[in-house]
């Protein structure tokens, strides 16, 4: 038994002899190796600390200069990973890679994975022509590709709404620049278009003139451009009324809600009957 455990710890010990002599003679070359990587890692560290500062000292320009939010977020996150990739490479090269074949092969990586993600790369077309044409600005409250919010950011793949019952809605910027675009803030006033039905036995003029004491009652109404009410259709059971007052974009629900309980008040006050879909049917005697 003993025999065996020397015959054991022999190979054990040339190891370890053989470890011990390469390290001995290659100390130079790993305290190099040791020193690169230490280097790499404190470019990493502080190059990223760099470039969260630069971002952010564009950033802080930008919104100096009184810039959208949406498009200093946007700047901003194409500035930093620029600049991290710069990092990323410097990094690279100090621990021996070539930063010619790294950039090479990041072309060709790059061209692969933009030939893979096409649609990554439409959401970042879009993303910058959104930027440079600015159909809506943070905050504005838009419609587009089906869903309506108020934007609440712009960034490099995807555009973020905000819905008015407090839900985000990420939207592909491709889908944005590439659908309608409705902007209900572009401009400071609104038409409120409203429908109001009467009965046909009603007396249009006091309909009208109804609808016009309770329309220009409200302060909230525009006086210019005044408001415009007509006999719009003559529908099946109702006589159609349009009713359409200019209101500041921010008074546009609170101005119509109102506006159509008034209306209903009104009319039930004077007598004007608001008819409800009907039928009449004729029964003749046949002799």
């Amino acid at each position: 038994m003993a025999g065996e455990s020397s015959s054991v710890d022999i190979p054990i010990v040339d190891s370890l002899g053989q470890v011990n002599t390469w390290l001995t003679n290659n100390s130079d070359l790993l305290i190099q190796y040791g020193v690169n990587i230490i280097s790499a890692l404190l470019i990493l560290f502080i190059g990223n600390i760099i470039v969260k500062v630069i971002a952010g000292s564009v950033s802080k320009v930008l919104q100096k200069k009184q810039m959208d939010k949406a498009v200093v977020q946007f700047i901003y996150g194409l500035v930093r990973y620029l600049l991290f990739v710069i990092v990323l490479i410097a990094a690279l090269g100090r621990i021996g890679v070539q930063t010619a074949s790294v950039v090479a092969v990041i072309g060709a990586a790059g061209l692969a994975i933009g030939l893979a993600l096409q649609g990554s790369l439409s959401n970042f077309a879009a993303g910058v022509l959104i930027v440079a044409f600015r159909p809506f600005k943070s905050g504005d409250y838009v419609e587009v590709a089906g869903v309506a919010g108020s934007v609440d950011s712009i960034h490099i793949f995807q555009t973020i709404l905000k819905t008015p019952d407090n839900k985000m809605i990420v939207l592909p910027n491709s889908s944005v620049i590439g659908d309608s675009i409705v902007n209900y803030s572009r401009y400071d006033t609104r038409r409120v278009d409203m429908l109001i039905g009467v009965s046909y036995k009603a007396d249009l003029k006091k309909t009208k003139e109804v609808l016009r004491k309770v329309v220009e009652s409200d302060p909230r109404v525009l006086k210019d451009p005044a408001v415009n009410i007509a006999v719009h259709t003559l529908a099946d059971s109702s006589v159609n009324l349009i009713v359409r007052p200019w209101v500041n974009s921010a008074d546009y629900w609170p101005v119509y809600w109102d506006l159509t309980q008034a209306i209903k008040e009104a009319l039930d006050e004077n007598g004007i009957e608001i008819p409800f879909p009907q039928m009449d049917v004729h029964l003749n005697k046949l002799d």
